[in-house]
């Protein structure tokens, strides 16, 4: 994967920076609603997690799909299943358990889709995923379409010693955060790999890779399960931080509004795709607030920045980067 210009990588270590230093400054800006919106900047980089996941199928290996938000949906009902009714249940114990289970779905899933492609493929995640839906709203066991509540947030426990409270507000923020720049260097990481150099190749020419003597299936099959998988981390947190979940999590709609954070931000960057997630947010955000046809001015805000900026807002950073190094 190619390297990062200094003056983008800068930009996103300050934006890092203030999001670190949010809980402790952001009272000092907004002291109204400051509890607001450190809970409203955790959603955000939890979606941001699971766009750049999504942009490991899309925008790398050209997979793409609209069922991604089925794998989001099971890692929290996954939660919410495996959780104590009256007591928070250890994280070390939860969090791998749920991982295992999202991963098992994407490896079956994946096993029986990855060998189509284009449309068919699209079509085929978006049947498995609304299959999930179904699967839950039709569900005695998982709340039907009430979904169900986890009563207890998740704790970090070792030897029986609670070391650190999820429902503590503060807590909560920073593992989001710890593991929002873990997720994004885990899959630069991946990609900077001899693997990850043949899934961005199978993205560009798969019939090239497949003749070079690799297996374009087992990569693409590894490259779906590792990506989902991520999504179902992200689910995991959003139904510890709301402390609910329903079946409208795995609906094909949030698997398109996914879709859109990855195009906004530029597919193919993972950087783009998590800036994309905060102007898709804060947009939306901004657009309730002020009329009741918000939906209007956000198609009308994609559908400009896709216009105008095809490769999406890192390309525009990119291209301002490279624009400015060739100066004098």
């Amino acid at each position: 994967m190619t390297s990062i210009p200094r003056p983008v990588a800068m930009l996103l270590i300050a934006l890092v920076v203030l999001l670190a230093l949010f809980p402790s400054c952001g009272g000092l800006v907004f002291p109204a609603k400051h509890a607001f919106l450190m809970q409203k900047l955790a959603g955000i980089m939890i979606l941001a997690m699971m766009a750049m996941s999504l942009d490991l199928l899309v925008g790398v290996t050209g997979l793409v799909s609209l069922g991604h938000a089925a794998f989001f949906g099971l890692g929290g009902y996954a939660l919410a299943i495996l959780s104590p009714e009256y007591e928070a249940a250890n994280i070390w114990i939860v969090l791998p358990a749920a991982l295992a289970i999202v991963a098992a779905a994407a490896l079956l899933v994946g096993f029986l889709s990855i060998r189509t492609s284009g449309i068919y493929f699209i079509m085929v995640t978006l049947a498995f995923g609304q299959m999930g839906y179904y699967l839950f709203n039709d569900s005695r066991a998982a709340g039907g379409s009430d979904g169900l509540s986890i009563m207890e947030t998740p704790a970090i426990e070792i030897a029986g010693r609670t070391l650190l409270k999820l429902a503590d507000s503060d807590s909560f923020y920073y593992l989001v955060l710890a593991l929002f720049v873990g997720t994004y260097a885990l899959l630069r990481m991946v990609l900077n790999s001899p693997f990850g150099q043949v899934v961005r190749a199978i993205g560009v020419n798969e019939n090239r890779v497949r003749g070079l003597g690799f297996d374009p299936v087992r990569y693409k099959l590894a490259a779906f399960t590792l990506g989902c998988t991520l999504a179902g981390l992200a689910g995991f947190l959003a139904a510890a931080q709301y402390g609910f979940v329903n079946p409208t999590m795995l609906s094909w709609h949030h698997s398109g509004e996914a879709l859109m954070m990855v195009i906004l931000g530029g597919m193919g960057t993972l950087f783009g795709p998590a800036i994309g997630a905060f102007v898709f947010e804060l947009a939306r955000f901004g657009f309730e607030s002020t009329t009741d046809h918000w939906q209007l001015l956000m198609g009308g805000l994609v559908v400009t920045i896709v216009l105008v900026l095809p490769r999406g807002l890192a390309g525009l950073l990119l291209d301002l980067a490279r624009r400015g190094g060739k100066q004098p």
